[in-house]
């Protein structure tokens, strides 16, 4: 069976929750807590497993892959049942470009280890952190409702009417942006796209809120 290292709050283990859901692949979830015990991250057997210290990582039998967007993007190829990926190459690259935005632009610049940096290195106050953090979600959701709203390409979902690597990106990105309260009134296009994703089971079940880990 598929291994998944994974916290309940992490957005990259969470696009890959939504994954292996959508493609009906069960999978045993191994919790690794992000802030208890100083980081369960930073043990030294997780870092064995994961020298990068990061959620998630995905074990396959003798594979152990990290990197959300890779993982992804193994399992449909591995497993294509559901496929996350356009046929056609312009869909595909259009799928990856929105994906990358989330994934390069907004995500590495609000995650855990960059928001205790600037608290704890260069003792940003919490007002100080949320305003980064808002800042950068604000820049890149921007650029995103600007995209998908002027593409023809978009449908019920970022790409057309069939769930792709990008919806399973955005909905954990918009559920930080909620949890930290930054302003989402603005993106109406995304807001309809991840409200069409959210009632779907595999999204339902892959939520933070559905993780036995959670708390």
């Amino acid at each position: 069976m598929l291994k998944l290292y994974t916290y309940f709050r992490s957005s990259a283990a969470y696009r890959v929750r939504i994954a292996l859901h959508l493609k009906g692949l069960p999978f045993e979830a191994v919790p690794v807590h992000l802030l208890r015990d100083g980081g369960q991250q930073h043990s030294e057997a997780y870092a064995a497993l994961n020298p990068a210290e990061l959620v998630p990582t995905l074990v396959d039998g003798a594979l152990s892959l990290p990197q959300s967007l890779a993982i992804i993007e193994y399992l449909d190829e591995q497993y294509p049942q559901v496929p996350l990926l356009p046929a056609d190459p312009a869909g595909r690259a259009r799928v990856r470009a929105l994906a990358l935005a989330i994934a390069c632009d907004i995500h590495p610049l609000n995650n855990l280890r960059v928001l205790q940096y600037l608290e704890h290195t260069l003792g940003q106050d919490q007002v100080a952190r949320d305003t980064w953090y808002a800042h950068w979600v604000s820049v890149g959701f921007e650029a995103l409702e600007t995209e998908l709203a002027r593409s023809p390409c978009t449908g019920r979902y970022c790409h057309g009417d069939a769930l792709t690597l990008a919806d399973c990106l955005l909905v954990p990105q918009w559920f930080n942006a909620e949890r930290l309260k930054v302003p989402l009134a603005g993106y109406p296009t995304l807001a309809g796209i991840v409200a069409a994703c959210r009632a779907l089971d595999a999204f339902q079940r892959a939520a933070p809120q559905a993780q036995a880990d959670r708390g």
